[in-house]
This record gives C-alpha cells, sequence and structure tokens, in this order.
C-alpha cells in the first residue's frame, strides 16, 4: 500500500483559505444540496461531535466542519407535550381564533363553494 504523505486537516467552512474555497465549489457545485450526502458525523475525543465533509487537495485532505442544528431532545418533549403552544401564547397572546369556531368551518354556507357541475369528482 502506497504512503500517502498528504498533511490531514480539520476546519470550518467559515475559515476556509481561498484555495479551500474553490476546490470546495469545485466538487460541490450545487451547494448544500450537493454536500448533504457526503456529511459525515464525527465525534471529538471530549465526546462532542460535529459534521464535516472531506476535500482532497494536492498537498492535503481537509475536513471541513460544516454547522449542523440537531433537534433538541427536551425541545422534542416539550413540542410533544405542548409546551410550546403555552409558550407562544406568552409571548404573542392567545390566538384570536382558538376557540372561536373549533371545528367548524368559517361560513356554514357550503353550497356557495362549489355545486353538482363542478366536475370534481372526476366526470
Amino acid at each position: 500500500m502506497p504512503q500517502d504523505n498528504k498533511k490531514r486537516r480539520v476546519i470550518s467552512y467559515e475559515n476556509m483559505s481561498d484555495e479551500l474555497a474553490a476546490a470546495f465549489n469545485e466538487k460541490y457545485p450545487g451547494g448544500f444540496n450537493d454536500w448533504f450526502q457526503d456529511l459525515t458525523k464525527y465525534t471529538k475525543p471530549d465526546g462532542t461531535p460535529f459534521y464535516a465533509v472531506t476535500i482532497e487537495m494536492p498537498d492535503s485532505i481537509c475536513l471541513v466542519k460544516i454547522k449542523v442544528e440537531t433537534d433538541d431532545l427536551d425541545d422534542i418533549e416539550r413540542w410533544l407535550e405542548g409546551e410550546e403552544n403555552a409558550e407562544n401564547e406568552q409571548v404573542a397572546g392567545p390566538s384570536a381564533d382558538a376557540d372561536a369556531g373549533a371545528g367548524t368551518l368559517p361560513d356554514d354556507n357550503i353550497s356557495q363553494y362549489g355545486g353538482d357541475d363542478d366536475g370534481a369528482d372526476g366526470e
């Protein structure tokens, strides 16, 4: 197996050199949609994760760190329990139409929305 003498570097997306940015754009010209499938999760020695894509340069191989927002378990649990709605009401106030007409259409006269001759059932 041939020995690879290329340097290994980890660099954040925001701090890429112009040369690395050009190589990144050449490999991923379509932006996010192109590199998303190559995004890999790595774990630091302290246990915290980061996400990166690999860019090979003539003299080095770079892991370009990409900031990724992941779902927070506490946020998901609050949302499932309905606490997020309570927090939103504290900020914006209760919804004006939350109790008015719960389960009913805004206008009970449905006949105005279409008739038998509108062809909606494929005739």
